[in-house]
């Protein structure tokens, strides 16, 4: 790995793949919905579309055919903490990727009538989620875990918030976070790291540094006692969903909580590529889904920069309620509560995370996510030691970060009911 940082702040991480002539070019903006004030809220993910709008170099209409007719793909993702944009092409032709990011850092032109027509895009994919009951219960959720801290609103953002908002209101965002003293540029493939970097440093070297970022954030106080959401609505399944404040990903706790999630639910990958394996030998799986109390359970820890939570969705079986399911997973969070798990419990479940973490690394694109989001969150090297670290943890461990964290104090219980049964619930 080659880390430099340019002198306007920008920071540049090179890592050399010679295994197919393919490149995988990301810009990653220390930006997301944890740095939105109340008014603005959805504003870095409406930034990242306006982005595709393009620049006087760089028209809308030419962006899509550019990368597609060397045999690209290129998106863009935004987060709580980060949004990021990459480009993954032959290396031949990476070059273009470079001259994109750099022009759209600097120049996107947010035309109003671009900005008008995005925002009824936005508000089309805000309606779309809501169609989702676990979208609605995860939105209640997270707004009754973080009361001041900014995880407190959707990435989304609020629709009364994407309603008001104007051209003005993007633009500055765009101008206070799209700095290089911002932003991480990553590159992964088949390139030599010398050349790279001074083609990076001639096309991004030349953009101005401008000021800090001023951080929209404040600490979530202790929760003193177990929150509800209760919800009803449109459908006919019933949901539950438990989740429990939990550290950022730099936190020593963080690693031993990952392995927690694997005993519990099977685990998942921290990667947005990345998938899980099968959790039919999760004692939730065994407790909940084999049982026939609820159809499905998933568990879902995410690294963040700042605390965040851990959580577990459950879909409740037809002809079960939330009650029932949530009575079998507190006895079996009970248990790992009570008693550390046996050393074959603990090392099926480190190989489980690893095969995960395994098969999130296997491309240039999932390296190029890797680096850039391990940059946010602490440091490249959070990844490269990731998997030492993680089969480091201990049963000793896991059963301290279960006793610490999962206390009925800690954690916020929601449900969802089809609105006739949360009707007939209420009359008995």
């Amino acid at each position: 790995m080659h880390k430099t940082r340019l002198a306007n702040g920008l920071t540049v991480l090179l890592r050399e793949v010679h295994t197919a002539p393919v490149v995988s070019f990301w810009v990653w903006y220390r930006v997301g919905s944890r740095n939105e004030r109340t008014g603005r809220t959805g504003a870095s993910h409406w930034v990242e579309h306006m982005l595709f709008k393009g620049t006087a170099r760089f028209p809308a209409d030419a962006l899509e055919r550019s990368v597609s007719r060397t045999g690209g793909v290129w998106n863009a993702m935004t987060s709580m903490d980060w949004t990021t944009y990459y480009e993954t092409m032959p290396s031949s032709e990476i070059d273009l990727a470079l001259r994109l990011e750099a022009d759209r850092m600097r120049n996107s032109s947010f035309k109003p009538a671009d900005v008008n027509s995005e925002r009824t895009v936005i508000i089309s994919e805000r309606q779309g989620a809501e169609n989702s009951p676990l979208f609605l219960l995860g939105e209640e959720l997270q707004a009754a875990a973080f009361r001041v801290h900014p995880y407190h609103h959707e990435v989304l953002g609020d629709q009364t918030d994407i309603q008001s908002m104007q051209r003005a209101d993007l633009y500055e965002h765009y101008r206070e976070h799209y700095v290089p003293n911002n932003a991480i540029v990553v590159a992964v493939g088949d390139f030599r790291a010398p050349q790279m970097l001074a083609r990076i440093r001639e096309l991004f070297g030349k953009i101005p540094a401008g000021k800090a970022p001023q951080q929209f954030s404040r600490a979530e106080p202790k929760q003193r006692g177990e929150r509800r959401v209760h919800l009803s609505g449109d459908g006919q399944t019933s949901f539950l969903e438990v989740a429990y404040h939990i550290p950022g990903a730099r936190d020593p706790d963080f690693l031993p909580l990952v392995v927690l999630d694997s005993i519990l639910a099977g685990g998942n990958s921290l990667n947005v590529f990345g998938g899980g394996l099968s959790n039919i030998t999760s004692r939730l799986y065994r407790a909940l889904v084999l049982t026939e109390l609820a159809a499905n359970v998933s568990g879902g820890i995410s690294a963040t920069v700042d605390p965040y939570m851990y959580g577990i969705s459950c879909v409740v079986r037809d002809g079960r309620t939330p009650e029932e399911v949530e009575a079998a997973m507190d006895a079996e969070l009970d248990r790992i509560v009570a008693e550390a798990p046996t050393a074959t419990e603990l090392a099926k479940a480190a190989k489980q995370a690893k095969a995960v973490f395994a098969y999130s690394a296997e491309s240039v694109s999932n390296l190029g996510f890797w680096y850039g989001f391990a940059e946010i969150l602490d440091d490249h090297t959070w990844f490269a030691n990731y998997l030492p670290r993680l089969m480091a943890v201990t049963a000793q461990d896991v059963h301290r970060v279960a006793k610490r964290y999962l206390a009925r104090t800690n954690r916020i219980v929601g449900n969802y009911r089809p609105a006739a049964s949360a009707a007939a619930a209420a009359r008995t």
